[in-house]
């Protein structure tokens, strides 16, 4: 087995993760790791924008009370204050990175999208993402200092429990990894290790997320002993385009924000109305979504009608022109006509405890971006939140290690993976079966509305996956398949139970059988 060290050891090639190594590798030798691609995280795929105070008239005050009230006031207000107080220097050094956010009249233009009561929202037309990632991963790999390393599958984290000598002070050590091109496992250990994995979209049938949202960070935290908090809390992004050919591609709040209205295709009306009839289409996603999910079902629909088409037609190509220009080819015309849409899974607000400086429960282990539950989100994240949380917590993370380097303890002796498990499986079929049961059975019985009776028939199908993978797992040579289908049963498993102790309807998770919210806001904390 290949050992290879270096001072600290990054799981994740997004926005959290680039940020935390361009901000330690003047100082310290850092390796990042990438399960695909280095872009084909989340990040790219990020159409909207970063929220920060802005424009004239705003107010940091302004854009922690949007970020509490979409929350369902299970944030953190310390939190949420400081992140929010971050966010105009973060846009500042993403412009300095050169990333082109989109400017009118010498000025920053600013979007507003739903939840937000000002115009606040930096971005690159529609593919902000994009801009960001390309602008993080050229400076990092232009820096001497910082080893890039895509086609990576992380499998678990190395702990005191693999140590020779084992010392049982429960210290992370770095991580053992998949080489997909060599199909070796190879053990990259560091003095402190970051995990930016992004969540876990992939657990449901119907996802905006990209194919590796698999929950892999989450999972090995637990694995490893940290604490999970508010898994339940998953968003579903209220629009993504309803094609049979084309599947999980987001329309972005920017549209709604513009200008676009949901319309009922059977009876032609806007029907937001009827649901929030002070804020419409501008309500938090959980909101909008729950009000097209309600349509959907109460109709016999497939989709909804998200227009535009009343703005003039230069105005709409200006501000979406990749949305635009996809629809086009699929023979939709967002200037002249409405874009069927749906819900889909979007966003994953719980995940991995961690502190302000972005510390879990292990000491060398932290984590940053999507796969934490920090407690800025609370039970339902503010639109273009996200980005800003990566660029927040990915420095926090770096500052700290940078702060606390002295005490961090040199790297010890630690085992090599297991090599006894060498034979191939013959029954590939299983992981295939098992991943498309899972995603099948999240959507149906832990989606957008719950039951408790939906819940518990949701865990005894884990329950029973779970002892499939894990023989599976023990029996045969790993694969990026094999690994990616245990993290998302263990997250699913985390999914599930945080909702089956939530008795209360809050932000994301809604549940017909508590459909009153709670007199206090609790966060549901799993131990392991």
């Amino acid at each position: 087995m290949s050992v290879a060290s270096s001072d600290v050891l990054i799981v994740g090639s997004g926005a959290a993760g680039l940020t935390a190594a361009l901000n330690l590798a003047d100082r310290f030798r850092v390796t990042v790791l990438a399960k695909g691609a280095l872009n084909e995280g989340s990040t790219a795929w990020a159409q909207g924008g970063i929220a920060a105070v802005l424009e004239p008239g705003d107010t940091f005050a302004n854009h922690v009370e949007d970020t509490m009230v979409a929350g369902a006031g299970l944030n953190d207000r310390d939190v949420v204050e400081f992140v929010v107080g971050e966010a105009p220097e973060a846009i500042a050094r993403l412009r300095a990175l050169g990333v082109p956010f989109a400017e009118e009249a010498g000025a920053l233009h600013l979007t507003r999208e739903g939840g937000h009561s000002h115009r606040r929202i930096v971005h690159v037309a529609d593919a902000t993402g994009w801009a960001v990632q390309e602008a993080l991963q050229r400076a990092a790999e232009a820096h001497p200092n910082i080893t890039l390393l895509p086609d990576r599958c992380a499998i678990d984290l190395a702990t005191s429990r693999h140590e020779q000598r084992y010392s049982g002070a429960g210290n992370v050590w770095g991580v053992y990894a998949l080489d997909r091109a060599s199909g070796t496992v190879e053990l990259h250990t560091a003095r402190a290790t970051i995990l930016a994995t992004g969540g876990a979209g992939r657990t449901y049938l119907f996802s905006t997320a990209p194919r590796g949202a698999t929950g892999d960070g989450i999972a090995m935290a637990w694995r490893a002993g940290c604490r999970i908090s508010n898994m339940e809390m998953m968003q579903f992004h209220p629009t993504c385009l309803y094609n049979l050919e084309v599947k999980n591609f987001l329309i972005t709040e920017a549209v709604r924000g513009e200008g676009g209205r949901l319309i009922n295709p059977a009876t032609g009306k806007r029907f937001m109305t009827y649901y929030d009839p002070d804020r419409m289409e501008l309500a938090p996603r959980d909101v909008v979504a729950r009000a097209i999910d309600a349509e959907i079902k109460r109709y016999g629909l497939d989709y909804v009608h998200l227009d535009i088409s009343h703005q003039p037609a230069d105005f709409v190509r200006e501000h979406f022109p990749n949305i635009h220009e996809k629809l086009l080819g699929l023979g939709i015309d967002m200037t002249t006509g409405p874009i069927p849409v749906v819900p889909a899974q979007h966003y994953t607000c719980g995940g991995i405890v961690v502190d302000r400086d972005g510390r879990t429960d292990l000491p060398g282990l932290y984590a940053a971006g999507e796969c934490t539950e920090s407690g800025l989100h609370g039970a339902n994240r503010l639109a273009s939140n996200s980005l800003l949380e990566c660029f927040v917590y990915g420095e926090a993370a770096a500052r700290h290690i940078a702060g606390a380097w002295d005490s961090l303890s040199e790297v010890p002796a630690i085992r090599a993976w297991d090599e006894s498990r060498v034979t191939d499986s013959d029954e590939e079929v299983v992981i295939k079966q098992n991943w498309t049961e899972i995603r099948r059975f999240m959507w149906n019985y832990v989606g957008i509305v719950r039951t408790t009776k939906r819940l518990q028939r949701a865990k005894r199908r884990i329950d029973l996956l779970t002892q499939e993978v894990e023989e599976h797992y023990g029996h045969f040579r790993v694969t990026p398949d094999l690994i990616e289908l245990r993290n998302l049963i263990q997250t699913a498993d985390l999914i599930v139970r945080s909702a089956l102790h939530r008795h209360e309807s809050r932000g994301l998770h809604f549940t017909l059988d508590y459909p009153e919210m709670a007199t206090k806001a609790v966060d549901t904390v799993l131990v392991p």
